[in-house]
Parts: structure tokens; C-alpha cells; sequence
């Protein structure tokens, strides 16, 4: 793999998909222009990608309409889990609020055999907008984050119900639908998202690019101009971590603020970890920050846990004891036994005037307990939601 520091200097290097993954096995290297399925798709921008994927912008020729082309590496297998989860959802009709999956083929290119999976466009992430509203000091609007987690609600019970998991929950696996951008002109749609940057990829000693790597680097569009967070929908995107319950996987790919205290203590996991990120999400909605923040230790993120919601379970003592002997930290501060209010209520208390919001507390409290078997499912949270909405 041709290193970095080959290459004449770009930004886009560095702030863009990671360049080594243009390798057999791995990334479909993409211009602008490109056409996919026989020329029925046109790559016109770059939507975004992950550690498997990359997503762009395509024009559907036939239904002449905008739609996101997702490319998968070469090296998973074929279909994806991802494929398959959205193909069992379908069938057993339970796709309510779950992105919507309007094709999938096979891409032969450079290197390997690339699934493609074609969604409806949708917009920004939930986490990208809380997170320009949190810098620019502001928050998203209450009636806002209340559609947002009810919505969320939706799409868990829908999920779970069929038996399923998600897996992944966070802002930045839920998108807006984007309904008004979907047949606007190419025109209109580079005037909304941004004209693409695109920086030529380059070797200093003038040779030719290695087989399998982009002739360019495009920069993801930003959404810098859309602003229709109060009428559109969300969408639970990115599946790739998805199960059935009963079939969990060895593994389970999580941010470090957003890891689940059982896969801490226990090593075990099922379906009931979405309860947790999705309370998680709902506190980040209504603050404008995540409840925790990963440190230099595992412990770090255990100490901001313990009295958030409740005491630690007893049987999970010895191994927060183990943790803090081997730790950086003092955390002889924290009390043994539960304060008067937890954290949550006086965050609450302080930090959230709006009556409407207010109303989150009960039900984040409920998600965010230690045990997986003493979460309130999301199906109770939404009856919670919306009875205490019927209160209001």
C-alpha cells in the first residue's frame, strides 16, 4: 500500500475516508461521473463512508431521482449482513422507520466484488445537527427532539418486535429523511449541498497510481444549507451491526463513550443494548452533549456511570474494584451508596428549563439501567412518551 507521505499534500487526506482501505479486498475507488448497474446510477457527490463503506450521491437515470449508493469493501461477504437484515425486516414488515432500501447489485471494479446498496436520499445525521447547534450555542428546538425520540421509539419497537437488534444506535445512525431534496435539479442539488470538492491524487515522484486507488479525493457534502430539521423525519441508518435476538455476534463495534456497562463487566450482550444507546441518544438530544466521555481508561467511563442512574449492581463490585487499583485516577470520591438524586435528576434539574423536555427524564432514567433485564423496553418508553405527553 502506497503510504501518505508519497503523495503531494491535501486535507483530504487526512479529514477523508482512510486511504489505506484502497486495497484488494477493501474500498471501490470512485470519480465523479462514474455510472453503476449499466449506467442506471450517476455519481455526482460523496454522501460519506465508514470503516466498510462509502456513500455517494447518485443520480437514478430511470426513476430520475436522487438516491445514496452505498459501496461496500470488496472483502465482506456477499450479502452483506446488512443486506440480509434489511431483506428480513422487509419480509416480516418491519422496516417502520428503518431507512429504505430501494435496490442492491454487484460491482465488479479494481479491487473485487463490491456489493452496492441503493437507499432513498436522505439528509445530515441527527448527531451532525446537535452537534452545529451545541457549537454554535444553541440546541435543537424542543418539539424537535420530542418528534426525534419518538420516532427513535418507533423504529426500536419496530425492530425488536421482528427480532432484532440495531446494535449501533447513536445521532450519527439516525438521518432525516430528505423529501423536498430528492427531485430537485442537478442544479438545485449542488447549490443546496455545496459543489463537490475534489482534489487530484498524486504521487510526488510523478509515477502512476497503484492499481485500485482514486485518481481523486472527494470531500463528503456538509448539508451547510439545509435547515429542515423541523420538518422532516428521521431514519435508523447503517445496519452493519445489526442481529437477531438469540444470535449475537462475538463482537460488537462500539464508540468508547457509547460502550454498554454489561460488554464491560460481563463480556455479554444481546438485544437490550439498544435500550441503553438509545437513552444515550435521547440525553444528547435534549443537552446538546453525550452523557459520558471516554478518558484513558475503561474505568474513566464507569466512574461517570456509577450514580448517573443508580448504585452499581453488587455483583459487579470486585471488577470496579479490580478497576480503580489499576488506575491513573483516584475515584475514592465517588460514595459508596447512591446520593440523594442521581446525576441525571440534578443535570435535569439545572440544565433543562423546558417543561416539554422534561418529560425525557423518566424515560432516559428507565433505558439507562445497569442490568439489561431492568430497562424499560422501548415499547414502554414510547407508552411513557406519549401518556406524559397526554399529561402536558
Amino acid at each position: 500500500m502506497d503510504s501518505l507521505g508519497w503523495f503531494q499534500p491535501s486535507n483530504l487526506l487526512h479529514t477523508q475516508e482512510v486511504m489505506r482501505l484502497y486495497r484488494p479486498g477493501g474500498f471501490h475507488p470512485v470519480r465523479l461521473g462514474d455510472t453503476f448497474k449499466d449506467g442506471r446510477y450517476t455519481v455526482h457527490h460523496k454522501l460519506g463512508w465508514g470503516g466498510f463503506s462509502t456513500v455517494w450521491l447518485a443520480q437514478d437515470e430511470s426513476l430520475e431521482e436522487w438516491v445514496a449508493l452505498k459501496i461496500i469493501t470488496a472483502d465482506t461477504p456477499t450479502p452483506s449482513r446488512e443486506l440480509q437484515t434489511l431483506q428480513d425486516l422487509h419480509q416480516a414488515h418491519a422496516t417502520h422507520r428503518t431507512v429504505q432500501l430501494l435496490d442492491s447489485f454487484v460491482h465488479e471494479g479494481d479491487n473485487g466484488s463490491h456489493q452496492c446498496l441503493v437507499f432513498e436520499l436522505l439528509g445530515p445525521t441527527v448527531g451532525s445537527v446537535v452537534a452545529d447547534y451545541h457549537m454554535s450555542g444553541h440546541r435543537m428546538g424542543p418539539a424537535t427532539v420530542m418528534r426525534i425520540t419518538r420516532q427513535l421509539l418507533q423504529g426500536l419497537v419496530s425492530l425488536h418486535r421482528a427480532g432484532y437488534a440495531h446494535g449501533d444506535i447513536s445521532g450519527f445512525n439516525l438521518a432525516f429523511t430528505a423529501r423536498k431534496a430528492a427531485r430537485l435539479s442537478t442544479t438545485a442539488m449542488l447549490e443546496l449541498l455545496g459543489a463537490p470538492k475534489v482534489d487530484a491524487l498524486v504521487r510526488f515522484d510523478g509515477a502512476p497510481l497503484s492499481l485500485g486507488l482514486p485518481e481523486d479525493l472527494v470531500e463528503a457534502a456538509r448539508w451547510d444549507r439545509w435547515f429542515d430539521e423541523d420538518e422532516e423525519d428521521i431514519r435508523l441508518i447503517d445496519l452493519g451491526e445489526a442481529f437477531a435476538h438469540g444470535a449475537e455476534p462475538d463482537k460488537l463495534a462500539q464508540p468508547a463513550a457509547l460502550q454498554v456497562p454489561e460488554k464491560i463487566f460481563t463480556g455479554k450482550f444481546d438485544y437490550r443494548v439498544d435500550l441503553w444507546r438509545a437513552g444515550c441518544t435521547i440525553y444528547t438530544l435534549a443537552l446538546g452533549s453525550r452523557p459520558f466521555h471516554f478518558f484513558r481508561g475503561m474505568d474513566s467511563l464507569v466512574a461517570q456511570m456509577i450514580h448517573f442512574v443508580e448504585d452499581l449492581p453488587v455483583e459487579w463490585l470486585p471488577e470496579w474494584e479490580r478497576m480503580k487499583e489499576g488506575s491513573v485516577y483516584n475515584w475514592a470520591h465517588i460514595p459508596d451508596s447512591m446520593p440523594r438524586k442521581s446525576k441525571l435528576e440534578v443535570i435535569f434539574e439545572r440544565g433543562v428549563p423546558e417543561e416539554s423536555l422534561k418529560r425525557l427524564f423518566p424515560i432516559i432514567q428507565g433505558l439507562m439501567r445497569f442490568r439489561p433485564e431492568e430497562r424499560m423496553s422501548a415499547e414502554a418508553a414510547l407508552r411513557l412518551l406519549d401518556e406524559r405527553g397526554q399529561q402536558g
